[in-house]
């Protein structure tokens, strides 16, 4: 029960003079005029969870502002002179998104970590996630951070922290970060007044080096010599991408990109789109029509903060077709492995790198060309701490995760949508060298590897409300796991927070080496797999559904995905989502 008394009281507590005159303004607006709003801005604290903070911008102790992320600074502040190598000299880089306040918010967090003696390599603009991970280990910083919110919404904005490794924090950094700004029970606890001399600014120097690394990612230089007219549309969606993507692109080779103009220039307010998520057609719907104008067969657009990657292509129709995250996983995997095998750069110990809810088309390519392949829980913090634990004995040489995420090399530890661009970019480029588009190389991988089809289904529950409905649904597919969905028997299934996978049949329990997290798995005897999983970062319940099937002929390409489709609605309808 929300105790509306105890609300008004906590935000009364925000009236005092430690809070700057705009704030004590909405605040005494909420208490005034807005009890539904005071509700939602103070009922709970903005939780610093394993990644950092992320919520809608405003005044209250569930809002994303200075106070609310000045605690956070304050606590990751105190856990890096606990742990840092050298705690006498510690350096943090960081970098922020388009997003409205996010300037503001890195200068607030550059200001805190000063005031704590620390060095800020603070980036002088907006930058993409992955340069920030480069520039963490360029620099040798103990860590940083990142002010974004990723694709959310124009009324959100985030706090994402990253360890010395450039990766996200992992255990038992994450909870330990957790406990430091949990300790921050006042404002007044956060240390202010910071030493200018201490902040040093990034730009150029910094850009051209990121810019290097990603140059040397190309596997066939020549081919986009020969190639380098083909036609790619590029769009930001106003963000971070406008700074770097055009000019990787031209470093690599390619001289016929264009960029929609209007969306190339950073906006918090994303005027040209719904949402700014390449995971929706929407999204891309200005790049496709500049792309039918200028007669481009390559659409490609990088979320805000430009860590993540959406990728369109023509058919021989003349359609553009969005590809989904596991489409374009597989299209870098299959020609980041085929080619380096081709030109003897595989030495026997490479691997790659997916995560249980992606598909597993990755690993079946990666397996039958002698490469190996890891799965992790979902996020790249994963990624980056088994890079780290096979650091020197196995190389990585690329993966990624179905929410269009993708890593091609090691520089970095974190998504990387610039080195995706280009990677895919140099895929055309060789797929016309082969006299063949995009799409159709996607249907010959369909063909030698197997066809998968995947399908995402959000159940989206706001508030407490919604909170406790999506622990019970958790529940009670963990206390009375089915034994047969859309008549298809369960063979097994994963609880990833017992983890222990489970044959229902004999009962024989094994168990799964991985860090504990709330997902379930449940495999089908006609090898479709549903995982089930709440969203860390929104209000929902996350429900991944796969299939597969023998694809010998791409001419069958239709009508073996709309078989795929309906088993998959099939199950869908049987779950009653």
């Amino acid at each position: 029960m929300i105790n509306t008394d105890e609300i008004r009281k906590k935000a009364t507590s925000w009236l005092g003079k430690e809070f700057d005159e705009p704030t004590r303004r909405e605040v005494q607006n909420l208490l005034d005029n807005d009890e539904k709003g005071l509700i939602d801005a103070f009922y709970q604290d903005l939780e610093f969870g394993t990644g950092g903070l992320r919520g809608i911008m405003g005044a209250g102790t569930n809002r994303m502002n200075r106070y609310t992320l000045g605690m956070a600074t304050q606590g990751f502040a105190n856990y890096l002179k606990k742990h840092a190598a050298n705690p006498s000299a510690i350096k943090v880089a960081i970098a922020h998104d388009c997003r409205n306040n996010s300037s503001y918010f890195a200068r607030v967090a550059a200001d805190i970590f000063t005031a704590n003696g620390f060095t800020a390599y603070l980036f002088e603009s907006l930058r993409p996630t992955p340069e920030l991970s480069y520039a963490i280990r360029l620099y040798g910083c103990d860590g940083g951070v990142n002010i974004t919110a990723s694709h959310n919404p124009k009324e959100y904005n985030g706090y994402k922290v990253s360890w010395n490794d450039g990766g996200q924090v992992v255990s038992p950094h994450d909870k330990g970060i957790i406990d430091e700004v949990r300790k921050i029970k006042s404002v007044s606890e956060i240390k202010t007044g910071g030493d200018e001399s201490r902040i040093i600014m990034l730009g150029e120097e910094t850009d051209r080096k990121y810019l290097d690394a990603v140059r040397a990612l190309s596997i066939n230089p020549d081919v986009i010599k020969r190639h380098h007219d083909i036609g790619i549309v590029y769009t930001p969606l106003h963000g971070t991408g406008y700074m770097i993507v055009p000019e990787a692109l031209a470093m690599y080779g390619f001289t016929n990109v264009h960029t929609v103009k209007e969306q190339s220039v950073p906006d918090g307010n994303f005027p040209t789109v719904r949402s700014p998520n390449p995971e929706e057609p929407d999204a891309l719907s200005m790049a496709v029509a500049l792309a039918r104008e200028k007669g481009a067969d390559l659409v490609m657009a990088t979320d805000p903060d430009g860590d993540r990657l959406g990728v369109a292509v023509r058919k021989p129709s003349g359609e553009f077709i969005l590809l989904n995250g596991n489409q374009t996983g597989a299209l870098l995997t299959w020609y980041i492995i085929s080619q380096k095998k081709q030109n003897g750069e595989l030495k026997g110990n490479e691997y790659i790198i997916y995560t249980i809810v992606t598909s597993d088309l990755l690993g079946s390519i990666a397996d039958r060309n002698g490469v190996k392949s890891y799965k992790v829980l979902t996020g790249f913090k994963f990624f980056a701490e088994l890079m780290r634990d096979l650091e020197g004995r196995e190389k990585y040489i690329g993966g990624g995760e179905e929410s269009f995420g993708y890593l091609a090399g090691d520089y970095v530890r974190d998504k990387d949508g610039v080195s995706a661009i280009t990677l895919i970019a140099e895929t055309a480029a060789w797929a016309r060298d082969s006299g063949k588009s995009l799409w159709e190389l996607l249907l010959d991988i369909y063909a030698e590897y197997g066809l998968y089809r995947e399908k995402l289904v959000n159940v989206v529950r706001k508030g407490a409300e919604g909170a406790a409905e999506i622990r019970s649904m958790m529940e009670g597919f963990r206390s009375h796991p089915p034994q047969e969905i859309a008549g298809s028997k369960v063979i097994r299934y994963n609880d990833y927070l017992t983890l222990l996978s489970t044959d229902p049949v004999t009962g024989e329990k094994t168990p799964l080496r991985m860090e504990k997290s709330n997902v379930l798995q449940f495999f089908l005897a006609d090898g479709t797999k549903i995982s089930v999983r709440p969203s860390g970062t929104e209000p929902k319940i996350k429900f991944y559904f796969s299939a597969n099937t023998q694809l010998n002929d791409a001419a069958r390409f239709e009508e073996q995905w709309q078989i795929l489709e309906k088993r998959i609605d099939n199950v869908i309808a049987d779950m009653k989502l």
